[in-house]
């Protein structure tokens, strides 16, 4: 086969068969395949298309590029969530050692902020040894010991993934749905899973900006994984406003261990978390109903299970677990921590949510270029919510900075980014739809 009769296949809609899309796959990731040829494909896909059989086949060539993990051994339903990313999503961090204490097994294989969105490897980096890049065996002990591990993409799963992704990311190919899905699914299903959940993020904070297009992505998503025979479903969530009410890792990172301890729970990060693992509870056959689900997960919260199942997940990773006994003290913290108030008073009805993740960036909590070292500290604590009421004593937000330089340009974004009015708005619900 030559790759260029593949690329102008492509090009000119034709399908493709499941042995070529191998044969393009293998070239990719044994480095056959010139850069350009590859490029020229994704931009093909970009343009045209795939078909469901032909996206189904370049999912499981990536995750057939690789090592794909089997936890046959383990007498437990195999689950993961994925979400697309946004603006304090920290759901990750609950969600996995909640799942481990009703009994589902939970091998999440995780990324680092993209653009304007947060990554949960960088939240997990602010623990002081926790260690989000480790070899399979190490991965797949702590997997059975605990019942949940987190951490980065290894180089044996998926490698097709690894550099396709470097290239759509370079010729303006990144928003295909087609590629998408088999970026996502390539790595989930490396990962050995059998049940699997979508959080598919719509908003101003989200990559899918609107409803039509999240819809089509979690459609796209469901049938392949499906058709791989990982069941799945996909919730639509709102992603028109922070998650939660902290921005920036080790404050998303307390955020998310102080509602594992049952202490100050935001209401929206409470509906997202219990709706997602409800989802997957249900669908391996833990719980009969929602109802019995929302049982089991306020259980786990109550009488500390899920904090429990975090303390040895982040002790055989190699963190200094002796923070979380006082993580309130122990979690770096900024040098300069300040209110950032509205210039008048009133009720908040609109934030601009990218823009409130370009603030964590702005402040060297993200990433301008790959190789870039992050400040763990740096963020928002005490977002504002839709529907708040705000004024001179009443903060938008904390800022917490290392460079009081910073502190004045950011909290300009802050408060150009929050529209404030006389009158109250109805929130939306935070689920928006459900894809199955």
């Amino acid at each position: 086969m030559l790759p260029q009769e593949i690329i102008r296949k492509t090009r000119n809609r034709e399908t493709l068969t499941k042995e070529e899309i191998y044969f393009l796959v293998k070239g990719v990731a044994d480095g056959s395949l010139a850069d350009i040829q590859a490029a020229s494909f994704t931009m093909a896909v970009y343009l045209n298309g795939l078909n469901k059989d032909e996206v189904l086949n370049l999912t499981l060539a990536m995750r057939d590029s690789g090592e794909v993990l089997s936890f046959d051994d383990i007498d437990a339903p195999i689950v993961d969530k994925h979400s697309t990313g946004g603006v304090g999503d920290k759901v990750s961090l609950m969600l996995a050692p909640m799942l481990a204490s009703c009994g589902a097994v939970v091998p999440m294989i995780a990324g680092r902020g993209l653009g304007h969105t947060g990554g949960t490897l960088d939240k997990l980096d602010a623990l002081k040894g926790y260690k989000t890049s480790v070899d399979i065996d190490t991965f797949k002990n702590t997997v059975k010991k605990v019942g949940c591990a987190i951490i980065g993409q290894t180089s044996n799963l998926a490698p097709a993934d690894k550099k396709l992704y470097a290239i759509r990311d370079v010729c303006a190919t990144v928003e295909s749905i087609p590629l998408i899905t088999a970026s996502i699914l390539s790595k989930k299903l490396a990962a050995g899973l059998k049940y699997l959940v979508m959080d598919i993020k719509c908003g101003n904070g989200a990559f899918m900006e609107n409803k039509k297009r999240a819809k089509e992505l979690a459609s796209s998503i469901v049938n392949v994984a499906n058709g791989a025979g990982t069941k799945t479903t996909a919730l639509l969530t709102d992603m028109s406003s922070v998650l939660g009410t902290s921005v920036g890792n080790a404050l998303e990172l307390k955020e998310a261990l102080d509602y594992l301890k049952g202490e100050k729970i935001n209401t929206r990060l409470d509906v997202v978390t219990k709706e997602l693992c409800s989802e997957l509870l249900i669908n391996c056959g833990i719980a009969s109903s929602k109802g019995s689900a929302l049982k089991m997960l306020e259980q786990s919260i109550n009488k500390g299970y899920a904090f429990d199942k975090f303390i040895k997940m982040a002790e055989c990773l190699g963190a200094d677990t002796s923070i979380l006994d006082n993580y309130e003290n122990k979690l770096p913290k900024a040098k300069y921590i300040k209110p950032i108030f509205s210039i008048k008073e009133g009720y908040v009805t609109s934030m601009d949510t990218r823009k409130i993740g370009l603030g964590v960036i702005m402040l060297g909590g993200g990433r301008v270029n790959p190789t870039q070292k992050i400040n763990y500290t740096t963020g928002f604590t005490s977002f504002c919510q839709i529907g708040d009421k705000v004024d001179k004593k009443t903060p938008l937000c904390y800022i917490h900075a290392e460079d009081e330089d910073k502190i004045q340009e950011v909290s300009k974004l802050i408060t150009d980014s929050i529209e404030i009015s006389d009158k109250k708005v109805k929130t939306s619900p935070i689920i928006i739809d459900k894809v199955s």
